[in-house]
């Protein structure tokens, strides 16, 4: 049976302990809604992902993107920064082409183990991306 939409998926290699969880989370649930991750780019940290989200959203075939990291807190206010730019442009591309991206992206200001905690996110952003799709 053909899956009824196409998305892709950016996920981030920095902190991938957390993040290939998210990623299980997010292939399970869009197993369970029948939605294709029909291409999937890593990325080496969340503020890699504006460039391979844009790539995605010029393929006539993605419909939706769902992004994938976990930006945990240092001893500076790196993560603040890298999370803020990597949002707002996430956002700006979702609005250029039309077609929705989920921030599945957690952080700032969260330890390890909150990051852990939070790695269903993944499944949250293939659960937006699809509520989008259905709305739109």
């Amino acid at each position: 049976m053909a899956k009824k939409y196409k998305i892709g998926m950016v996920a981030a290699e920095f902190n991938f302990d957390v993040t290939s969880m998210m990623i299980e989370r997010a292939e399970a649930e869009a197993e369970f809604l029948e939605v294709d991750i029909a291409k999937r780019i890593l990325v080496p940290g969340v503020f890699d992902m504006p460039l391979a989200v844009k790539k995605l959203l010029q393929d006539e075939d993605i419909d939706g993107v769902i992004t994938l990291g976990a930006v945990i807190e240092g001893e500076t206010e790196h993560d603040e920064v890298i999370i803020a730019q990597a949002a707002r442009k996430i956002t700006d591309l979702a609005l250029d082409f039309n077609k929705p991206v989920a921030l599945g992206i957690t952080g700032p200001g969260m330890t390890r183990l909150q990051a852990v905690d939070r790695i269903e996110k993944g499944r949250d952003a293939v659960d937006s991306v699809v509520k989008m799709l259905k709305r739109l």
